[in-house]
């Protein structure tokens, strides 16, 4: 019987300059001749990202040797705490992509079989990336649709269930986005750790569910709590959209497929109340609910036939590492991604991130915040129209829903001109840079966007003050429409490139953050059209859009960069000490 391996050095008492023994040459050739440097481990010289993977690898071989006969998860722990140490120095999360630069050194990595491995979502034939770009664009138009569908309707159920306050009535409608705040908190961890097609087929039945019982709901507390279930699973599109689509799309090809996934939370919300007001004139209101419904199944359906393969590659990688231990009984295939992170401490630290990445990243903060003020006006505009459109122009139900299509001609109006635009000047500044892109390269259109978002408010709002003719308060909510699709675009795909493997977590903190904008938006609207009138109450709302649409996309242009990094250091060094002290935790927890 093999006698026990020695436990390996303390990871901070490494000698200062080690030969290492190789069990490769290729391996001593990479890490420059087989010796560790200690200014490099002293954190005194900087290392590019190759150099510091080839520290990493050197380290971990030289705890190889007494590895070899360990269990699986002794293994892993004594792995872990060489990344995690490593990490802790150079100020790395983790290696890249599948960390294939260890190949020739790790016999036991799994990577892809290649660069053009067909398991690599990256690799997908473009046909299907587009039917799966579709399949979550029409995804994003029915969950948003659902947000909206039951404002038309709210005066009529409040009627049957007896609701005598606007503010209890205006909730019933806007409950559903405590539901959209709360959901991306736990879909993106969920789908970072078990793939992003379970949760998304998880949700949209259960989506499918609760829409059917806000059909039959008979009370106040029942329309509540459903359009609140309802919201949380239909969250899941919103929060992992943009993950989906990064998995799939090279950055240079993404704008596209994100102007798809970011048309549906504006035109569904639009699109509702303009079916939902001849539906509640003519048959009834809980037709509203089974129009949903109608729509909600056939997506499901179309989806679960559509999206059926996985597209995370983390997941994608691991599983493959599964499979093959189980194909050749070597317990000791591993990912990159299963050695530097367990399953505990890697969803404690994937659960918290977006509201980190919210409180630690100053440019999330201040992009959210002008697209959760853009996106709050939004559903104002839903719970006040009814009053505007009904009670001065004097308009019937059926035709006040159509004014809704003021926006949504602006959003198709945006589409088409910002889309190549953005595009187009984001490969621009790309080229001058030499060919090196920058996140900083999307926010241009942004600017344009905050101008016609501004210019739209004070629009809409005077001339709804003054009542002129009812088609020039429309002209202002196009205005607001089209600049919505700039800021829109433009935030969504920074935020992915800003942070391409944690991007469902980068998008959902900026949904949670919206959501509970829009939520709160339709709460105050009425009393604060009473008390300042069209025209002061929406130029109150220009004037706080100035220096967030302008102003600080300016200051973000010029400036954001060094922000940006240094925000993204604050947050590998925090996961990096969640990782140290759950490790610190597994080695007491093992000691005899």
């Amino acid at each position: 019987m093999p006698s026990s391996p020695s436990p390996p050095p303390p990871h901070d008492a490494a000698p200062p300059l080690q030969r290492v023994g190789t069990h490769s040459s290729t391996m001593t050739m990479a890490a420059g001749h087989g010796y560790i440097d200690p200014e490099a481990q002293s954190g005194r010289r900087s290392l590019d990202r190759r150099q510091s993977l080839s520290s990493v690898a050197t380290e971990k071989d030289y705890v190889g040797d007494f590895l070899q006969e360990w269990e699986r998860p002794q293994r892993l722990r004594e792995l872990r705490k060489v990344y995690s140490h490593q990490t802790e120095k150079l100020g790395e999360l983790d290696a890249p992509g599948d960390a294939s630069e260890f190949i020739d050194i790790d016999k036991e990595l799994v990577t892809w079989d290649g660069p053009e491995d067909p398991e690599n979502p990256r690799n997908f034939p473009t046909a299907k990336k587009w039917r799966i770009t579709l399949v979550i664009g029409m995804y994003t138009f029915v969950s948003p649709f659902a947000s909206s569908v039951a404002a038309p309707a709210a005066q009529e159920y409040a009627a049957e269930f007896g609701i005598t306050s606007p503010t209890i009535a205006s909730m019933t409608v806007s409950i559903f986005l405590i539901g959209f705040a709360l959901g991306p908190l736990f879909m993106a961890p969920l789908s970072e750790l078990f793939g992003r097609v379970i949760v998304i087929r998880v949700t949209t039945v259960l989506f499918l569910i609760f829409s059917i019982a806000c059909a039959l709901a008979n009370s106040t507390a029942q329309m509540m709590v459903f359009r609140l279930l309802s919201g949380l699973a239909g969250s899941a599109p919103l929060a992992l959209g943009g993950g989906i689509l990064s998995d799939i799309w090279a950055p240079v090809d993404l704008v596209r497929a994100m102007a798809i996934f970011s048309i549906g939370p504006l035109l569904g919300p639009i699109c509702a109340p303009v079916m939902a007001g001849f539906v509640v004139e003519n048959i009834d209101w809980r037709w509203v609910f089974w129009i949903l419904v109608i729509l909600g199944g056939v997506s499901m359906v179309i989806g679960m036939i559509v999206f059926k393969e996985e597209t995370y590659a983390v997941v994608i990688l691991n599983r493959k590492a599964a499979r093959l231990r189980k194909e050749t009984g070597n317990e000791n295939l591993h990912t990159i991604f299963e050695v530097t992170e367990d399953v505990r401490t890697g969803f404690l630290i994937a659960i918290t991130r977006p509201v980190k990445m919210l409180v630690m990243n100053p440019v999330l903060l201040m992009l959210s915040l002008f697209l959760a003020f853009v996106y709050g006006f939004l559903y104002l505009l839903f719970v006040t129209f009814p009053i505007l459109f009904q009670g001065k122009y004097g308009q019937s139900i059926g035709i006040a829903g159509l004014n809704y299509l003021g926006p949504g001609v602006g959003f198709m109006v945006g589409l088409i001109v910002f889309t190549p635009l953005l595009q187009k000047i984001y490969l621009r500044l790309t080229a001058a840079n030499n060919g090196v892109a920058k996140p900083e390269y999307r926010l241009p259109t942004l600017l344009m966007g905050g101008v016609l978002v501004t210019t739209g408010l004070f629009w809409y709002g005077w001339s709804a003050e003054k009542q002129l003719h009812w088609i020039m308060p429309l002209i202002g909510t196009a205005f607001f429409g089209a600049g919505m699709i700039p800021v829109f675009a433009a935030i969504q795909t920074y935020l992915i490139d800003m942070s391409p493997r944690y991007a469902a977590s980068a998008v959902s903190a900026s949904t949670l953050f919206r959501s509970l904008v829009a939520f709160a938006f339709p709460l105050f609207g009425k009393q604060m059209y009473d008390k300042l009138g069209y025209g002061w109450g929406n130029s109150l709302m220009g004037f706080i859009a100035l220096p967030l649409g302008i102003l600080f996309p300016l200051f973000l242009y010029r400036h954001g960069e060094p922000l940006r990094i240094r925000a993204e250091k604050r947050m590998e060094e925090w996961d990096t000490k969640m990782r140290a002290r759950a490790l610190e935790g597994e080695t007491s927890s093992s000691l005899p």
